[in-house]
């Protein structure tokens, strides 16, 4: 593979990897995942207060990361490019994803409490 082919697509691939690098705007793009949300359902699943919420939408929108339309005064927001979604879900596969067998204790690994 010539590398100097891949300088194009090395290039979006940063540009993407620094949208991607305020933790609000990384949760906002999980929250979305394949759904369509309103800001205010964005808002309540994530904690985020109404100005940071809207600055992070607006820079996602402006890195075009994300559509939004209008319906009355509310406005909804989902993923506007495939290639989001997948290193997305790659992210959560890496970081967020309960590994196989987690949360369940092994038999005899419990702990019995002191008395």
């Amino acid at each position: 593979m010539n590398v100097m082919e891949m300088i194009p697509a090395a290039e979006k691939a940063a540009e993407l990897m620094r949208s991607l690098s305020h933790p609000q705007r990384l949760l906002v793009l999980c929250a979305l995942g394949k759904e369509e949300k309103s800001v205010a359902q964005l808002r309540q699943e994530l904690g985020i207060e109404q100005v940071p919420m809207s600055q992070q939408l607006m820079r996602l929108r402006a890195d075009a990361l994300v559509e939004a339309r209008r319906e009355g005064t509310t406005h909804y927001y989902r993923i506007s490019r495939p290639e989001v979604l997948v290193v997305v879900e790659a992210l959560h596969a890496a970081f967020c994803a309960v590994p196989k067998g987690a949360g369940r204790p092994r038999p005899g690994s419990e702990k019995k409490a002191a008395t």
